[in-house]
């Protein structure tokens, strides 16, 4: 969330084996797109077939033309949103709105609101399984997850989990992973079954938050506090490999095409990681302070992450022990990276 250092020179290039050949041509800020407003911000989301970009921000999802950064849209009068996921038909997103424990589905050409499903307590993470055509909201406080018909717009099943979940990601195949904050470890899921088959513990990753992932190599990346990245095997939830990121990340992304993982953190860093051969940091960029949400555009090669200009931080109370900063007023923004 904070100052922007430009252009590549700005990057800490971290040549390692064949990451070398990736690393001469590094990611680097290459706009800001101003969107404004008040209240903070959660999760992003890029379809790179519709030129668009989906953005939580309080009580709103607002969404930007990727060619141009102009906002296109908005969905408003949300209670307190988390994260947007998309159908494979191109025509529904859902949205999960902690503050209202519902998952809102809207259309995406006319982006109006077309239902609201109850779901358990602060629906956060969120993603669509295709295999089974079902939408998968993640519970904070319930700790659990809703599974959602998408074509009866009904809830067809509640999974208890062992703890407090963050992220989630479905690999295609009918599966879903999803990170257990309290419990430093992964849930594995069947879609088809929709029950819960498999808990991962996580060695030296706390409280691990943003999850991508390959699905061809069968490798989950989570974003752990302690500036640390855990590879994880879809296979048997073996752990293969770690990396270096920054501190304070939520989100995580993966590039099919370049095979590259990447990981946003608070502290203003965007780390680029070597996902196939070594699993090294080929980059350390900053971003902006604040910035520990991510989406990665598959279809022009770009990150976008966001934040805002941050203003003092109010002391404790016994109520909000760990206060947020407050933000100043209009200028929260969209940061775009390629190269």
């Amino acid at each position: 969330m904070r100052s922007t250092v430009r252009g590549s020179l700005a990057a800490v290039a971290i040549c390692a084996s064949a990451a070398c050949a990736i690393a001469q041509q590094p990611y680097h800020v290459i706009n800001h797109w101003k969107v404004g407003g008040t209240g903070f911000w959660d999760y992003l989301l890029a379809d790179s077939s519709a030129h668009r970009l989906y953005v939580t921000h309080g009580t709103r999802v607002e969404i930007l033309d990727t060619e141009s950064g102009k906002l296109v849209g908005a969905i408003t009068d949300l209670k307190g949103i988390h994260g947007v996921a998309l159908d494979s038909d191109g025509k529904f997103g859902y949205i999960s709105d902690g503050g209202a424990n519902a998952v809102v589905v809207f259309d995406r050409k006319t982006l109006a609101r077309v239902a609201s499903i109850p779901a358990g307590t602060n629906p956060d993470g969120i993603t669509y399984e295709p295999v089974t055509r079902t939408v998968w909201a993640f519970n904070g406080r319930s700790k659990n997850a809703t599974v959602i018909d998408t074509v009866s717009r009904s809830v067809v099943a509640t999974i208890d989990l062992p703890g407090k979940p963050e992220f989630p990601e479905a690999d295609g195949k009918g599966h879903v992973f999803d990170n257990i904050e309290d419990k430093n470890s992964i849930v594995a899921l069947d879609a088809k079954t929709r029950k819960l088959t498999d808990t991962w513990p996580l060695t030296g990753c706390e409280s691990p938050s943003g999850l991508a992932i390959d699905s061809a190599h069968e490798h989950l990346f989570t974003v752990c506090d302690g500036n640390r990245m855990a590879i994880v095997s879809t296979k048997d939830g073996k752990q293969i490999g770690t990396a270096k990121i920054g501190d304070g990340p939520d989100a995580a992304g993966y590039s099919p095409k370049e095979q590259l993982a990447f990981a946003s953190s608070g502290d203003g860093m965007l780390a680029v990681v070597d996902a196939v051969h070594d699993f090294k940091t080929i980059e350390l960029l900053p971003t902006m302070k604040g910035a520990r949400t991510m989406a990665y555009d598959q279809g022009n090669d770009r990150v976008y992450v966001v934040t805002a200009e941050l203003g003092a931080r109010p002391e404790p109370t016994a109520a909000n022990p760990r206060p947020r900063p407050t933000i100043v007023p209009d200028s929260f923004q969209v940061i775009v990276i390629g190269r």
